[in-house]
């Protein structure tokens, strides 16, 4: 079982999360296919050098493509967010994308409760 995170923990992965969400829109929705890329949460390990980026995609169909664009574009964003965070990080964690898929299990027990 993971140990709750640190204070410290948090604040960097807010920060971290805000800092994102503003490369990525910075970006533009042309670079993503047309998809609405969303940093729903971010997750930062006890010694702050790997963080857990989730995101959230719409349309949920364009996910893969996404996915794919943002593990081409890692060391840019990081490069980016290296960038911002330079006076309050010693290093800049290392990035791994995932997809949150909290929306798309919503939508699908929202549909099950209609039928």
């Amino acid at each position: 079982m993971d140990k709750p995170a640190s204070t410290r923990q948090l604040k960097v992965a807010r920060e971290l999360q805000r800092d994102l969400a503003e490369i990525i829109r910075s970006k533009g929705m042309a670079v993503f296919g047309g998809a609405m890329v969303t940093v729903s949460e971010v997750r930062i390990s006890p010694d702050l050098g790997i963080a857990k980026v989730f995101v959230s995609i719409f349309p949920s169909s364009k996910a893969d493509t996404v996915m794919g664009i943002l593990n081409e574009k890692m060391s840019e964003i990081r490069g980016e967010l290296g960038r911002k965070v330079a006076s309050q990080l010693r290093i800049v964690p290392e990035l791994t994308f995932f997809l949150d898929t909290t929306l798309d299990y919503a939508e699908h027990i929202d549909e099950l409760l209609k039928k």
